[in-house]
């Protein structure tokens, strides 16, 4: 009996969905790819999840659409649907989640791959991470928002020179370009990846899903627009907010910020 090719772990309010296809370096075949649909639709809905975590079985995170499938319809996957009824792909089924989800890249995040890692609310890699998009050199199109995510992330003329060269990016370099979030030694970024994730189920998990579906909304808006939803969730939220929980909150950040500076010199 072959292996799954989709792995979830659930401990702690983290869930970690592990592509499970090493020998192909995790290449998204139809089987993963609906596979991993239907695992984060149950996770969408799940309430013990309260942060997901994606990464890769093996030497590689994701090499991308397997190739040999090119051909197949890769816009939607059989087994999964979004909150609104609609069909999801590997893509949108990210996109449609509650809870923040983080990408624990190890080795090659390549073309899909990359796209799905762009995907996801933040990056965590390891040292031997290595990001592209080599859509111009195999000779197809993207379609999973490598145009849309990559000059977001990076400046439209960087994106312009990772699609249009092929060139690979190493870890500490989307470091730097505010790429990732954090580098971390080889083998270690799926520790790293929940560490981050704990501490983000420190905070208060409704501003952190609130805060999460705001961020897409106002990324994806002009500045006037966003400043507006802005505002009309912090009216929305804030009316009800009791102002003697966010007195004793103040102080436990406080206290936190304190910590965290360290020893006074």
């Amino acid at each position: 009996m072959s292996e799954a090719v989709i792995l979830v772990e659930k401990a702690g309010g983290i869930a970690t969905v592990t592509l499970n296809r090493p020998e192909k370096l995790n290449a998204l075949n139809r089987e993963l790819r609906g596979a991993f649909c239907r695992a984060m639709a149950a996770l969408r809905d799940d309430a013990e999840a309260g942060v997901v975590i994606i990464t890769g079985a093996g030497r590689a995170f994701c090499a991308g659409l397997d190739l040999r499938e090119l051909g197949a319809d890769s816009s939607r996957e059989t087994g999964a649907l979004a909150r609104d009824g609609s069909a999801v792909n590997f893509i949108s089924v990210i996109e449609d989640m509650k809870v923040p989800v983080i990408a624990a890249v190890n080795g090659f995040a390549v073309t899909g791959g990359f796209e799905l890692a762009l995907a996801c609310d933040l990056i965590v890699a390891a040292e031997d991470a290595q990001f592209a998009d080599t859509h111009a050199r195999v000779g197809v199109m993207p379609g999973g928002g490598m145009t849309a995510r990559l000059p977001r992330a990076i400046g439209i003329r960087k994106a312009k020179e990772m699609s249009l060269t092929g060139n690979y990016l190493g870890a500490r370099e989307a470091e730097r370009m505010g790429l990732v979030n954090r580098v971390t030694p080889k083998g270690e970024a799926l520790n790293e990846a929940r560490a981050l994730a704990t501490q983000i189920l420190s905070a208060n998990q409704t501003v952190v899903r609130e805060l999460t579906r705001l961020y897409d909304q106002t990324t994806r808006a002009t500045l006037g627009d966003a400043i507006r939803i802005e505002q009309e969730a912090f009216r929305a939220y804030n009316s009800r907010a009791n102002l003697k929980d966010l007195e004793q909150n103040r102080q436990a950040v406080m206290e936190r910020g304190r910590a965290q500076s360290g020893p006074r010199k």
